[in-house]
């Protein structure tokens, strides 16, 4: 029996880890190996380790986790999870048997499906993106496009267009109301309404986005639509609460609605943050809160003291 099964090896799982190592709280943390981050060249907004490559990153953690004996990594997935009736939980590992957790901390990360342009997958994370503070000042000085019609997206648009050299908004078809038009032209924004059949590109490098009609777009770069959903049915299966975009429900501590069952990182938020932070050292912050919040579940289980955020249990 764990104090604590920790789901997940990214930057939440990790740091969540190294917090309950360092109160010598024996945790098992199951590791799938799938970043979502993986196919990004570098790790960025993340001081100290701005620049660094994904799978460095996640070696320098596993390399200071094994610096504290209470903590056990193991490779390999969490294919089903269930309460126990004698408290805590059953957990099935996909490399055979059951282990036994206290307390369980969801850290499975999202995954994005591209609905497209065609040849956007070989190009993700490379030169096609979705955050501009991840990789946004990648592309100061550089000729960006971003696609999509909404107001989110014309909101980029704008942003890009303070340090990239030439920002085109490319509907895809999509209608631009009068308005927005207006905005994007008087401040330097140029527009294209075709839709976007493809992108074409070198070696994960974009050169050109061809349209239906119309001559190709020379591009350095383009932020295209992703759409995020939980990598793991694992949160389902506990019956935790959830948001209408998929995101699992946690409060200030990372609990979720189901007791001894917490989340962190970009598959969980909070009410009242409208989206999930997409960051990577957001996710290691929420990662450390929620390892907190389990230590002191458990030192008030182990000792009949009070809970000390019971004040702010939603």
């Amino acid at each position: 029996m764990f104090d604590a099964v920790i789901i997940g090896a990214g930057p939440a799982g990790m740091a969540a880890a190294l917090t309950l190592g360092r109160v010598h709280r024996p945790v098992l943390v199951v590791d799938a190996g799938e970043g979502r981050n993986a196919p990004a060249g570098a790790v960025h907004n993340f001081l100290t380790r701005d620049g660094t490559p994904p799978a460095e990153l996640r070696g320098l953690g596993r390399e200071e986790l094994a610096a504290y004996p209470a903590v056990e990594v193991r490779a390999g997935t969490v294919t089903g999870a269930r309460a126990s009736q004698q408290g805590g939980f059953h957990l099935r590992l996909s490399g055979g048997g059951e282990v036994g957790a206290r307390r369980v901390l969801l850290a499975t990360g999202l995954a994005d499906d591209l609905p497209g342009p065609r040849g956007v997958e070989e190009m993700w994370g490379r030169s096609a993106f979705h955050c501009p503070y991840c990789h946004g000042y990648e592309c100061t000085g550089r000729r960006v496009a971003v696609l999509g019609a909404e107001p989110a997206r014309v909101r980029l648009a704008l942003q890009l267009s303070r340090f990239a050299a030439d920002v085109v908004l490319c509907t895809d078809g999509g209608p631009l109301d009068p308005e927005s038009w207006e905005t994007l032209t008087a401040n330097g924004v140029a527009v294209r309404c075709e839709a976007v059949v493809r992108l074409e590109g070198t070696d994960g490098d974009l050169e050109h986005l061809v349209f239906e009609s119309g001559p190709p777009l020379a591009r350095d770069a383009v932020f295209v639509v992703n759409v995020a959903r939980q990598r793991s049915g694992l949160a389902a299966d506990l019956g935790c609460a959830n948001f209408a975009d998929g995101c699992v429900e946690v409060d200030e501590f990372g609990r979720t609605s189901v007791p001894g069952v917490y989340a962190a990182g970009d598959m969980a938020r909070r009410a009242g943050m409208p989206v999930p932070m997409a960051a990577v050292i957001a996710a290691a912050a929420s990662g450390t809160v929620a390892a907190a919040a389990i230590d002191q579940d458990l030192l008030g289980a182990d000792f009949g003291l009070p809970d000390p955020f019971a004040r702010v249990r939603s």
